[in-house]
């Protein structure tokens, strides 16, 4: 019904083509790998939660990606930071909830075609509420061999985080927080935890 839907407002918009539908990812790779079809300028995929697991989402959009260079915009019934977190992290575009309204959803295909990233209201805001939290993080903190993104991870670190909740702030996948930490420790010299907590908040991060 949803991808009905979808069909129908394609249809009636005069700047955008349908250029072809699939009921499953085999079927779409199919789609896109048979070339009677003109080639799409962006995918629009519905996947339940049940598929944004990272395992089960990165190698969908790992086959739709080999089948064609066209970008992923996800929707989706859910908006947790776990879908996300999956979806952006394997490399998709844009995500919208199922509940967007239509003039934001035609606007969010046309600026994935133009390159843009997109995400729903609702996702956007929360976004603005977790980056302004870094806004006062020193610039000069003592750790020039940081980059910003390890200061950001560093900052929540001594703050008390895990790395499921910075995961989870920084739209980051749980892997990627594990190997920001393990370069932090390189770079600051320390072997644990605790050690970079200390020399954090000895130079006001986290505190």
């Amino acid at each position: 019904m949803f991808r009905a839907g979808v069909r129908l407002e394609l249809e009636r918009t005069h700047d955008l083509e349908l250029a072809g539908e699939a009921a499953t990812e085999e079927e779409a790779v199919r789609e896109l790998h048979g070339g009677s079809r003109p080639v799409p300028d962006v995918i629009v995929a519905d996947f339940p939660l049940s598929r944004i697991r990272e395992g089960d989402f990165v190698r969908t959009v790992g086959r739709l990606s080999e089948a064609n260079a066209a970008r992923l915009l996800v929707v989706s019934i859910t908006e947790s930071d776990e879908a996300v977190i999956a979806a952006m992290s394997a490399g998709a575009r844009g995500f919208l909830g199922k509940t967007v309204p239509r003039e934001h959803f035609l606007l969010a295909i046309r600026l994935v075609a133009a390159g843009g990233a997109v995400f729903g209201p609702a996702i956007a805001q929360r976004m603005q509420s977790y980056f302004s939290a870094f806004g006062d993080l020193p610039e000069q903190s003592g750790f020039s061999q940081l980059t910003l993104r390890e200061r950001e991870v560093l900052d929540l670190l001594a703050r008390g985080c895990g790395n499921r909740e910075i995961a989870r702030r920084l739209f980051l996948a749980e892997k990627t927080v594990r190997n920001h930490v393990s370069h932090i420790f390189a770079k600051l010299n320390v072997s644990d935890r605790s050690m970079a907590v200390v020399l954090a908040r000895n130079a006001g991060i986290g505190a």
